[in-house]
């Protein structure tokens, strides 16, 4: 699958100056809410996800996702799984479990997001579901921003990445991108301001 050509189909590989949500600033933006605002597009992308698991054996209980920017990916992924889907949002900042959602002892939860980053907010979901007893066994995104190590892939890990190194990573495929420090960023030394298109901050 030509994941760019996806992207740039549905309008969603963005040039520009942007805030990412690590803090960095990057010529390019993925805006994942446009590919997914077509069910039938969503539900391409996140068969080819749900492969990639099935293929490697990996079993699953249950999907989680952070919202919003992984709502739908997650809820699709579920679905293409056969399994539930739950989902962590911010509460006062902090990312909390709550809606009567449950995680059961010992249950096995996969984290989905739209795109993976450094894997900051797919840990901060992870973590609410460890607290409440489920087993993080996996993460899975649409799209790898080239920071962290997924299944198939021959790019190495970033020290950026948060994700861990012992527990699989599922992405269709990775877009290297140039990121920058704020006190180094060219952009903004031209004199351009970053403007953070995503689901935080906007």
């Amino acid at each position: 699958m030509d994941l760019k050509k996806v992207y740039e189909e549905n309008e969603a590989l963005l040039t520009g100056h942007f805030k990412l949500s690590s803090g960095k600033h990057s010529p390019n933006y993925l805006q994942s809410a446009k590919v997914l605002e077509n069910p039938k597009v969503a539900e391409m992308l996140l068969a080819e996800v749900a492969k990639q698991i099935k293929e490697y054996g990996l079993k699953i209980d249950k999907v989680c996702s952070p919202a919003i920017g992984g709502l739908i990916a997650g809820y699709e992924l579920a679905r293409q799984l056969g399994v539930n889907f739950i989902f962590a949002e911010r509460v006062n900042g902090k990312m909390t479990i709550r809606r009567g959602f449950e995680v059961k002892k010992g249950e096995k939860i996969l984290i989905c997001e739209d795109i993976i980053t450094t894997g900051g907010s797919a840990l901060e979901a992870a973590a609410e579901v460890e607290k409440l007893g489920g087993e993080i066994v996996g993460f899975a995104a649409i799209a790898n921003r080239g920071l962290c190590k997924r299944v198939g892939s021959n790019f190495e890990a970033k020290s950026e990445c948060k994700l861990p190194e012992n527990l699989p990573f599922f992405a269709i495929d990775d877009f290297i991108f140039e990121t920058y420090e704020v006190e180094n960023c060219p952009m903004c030394a031209e004199g351009s301001e970053a403007i953070k298109p995503g689901s935080r901050g906007n």
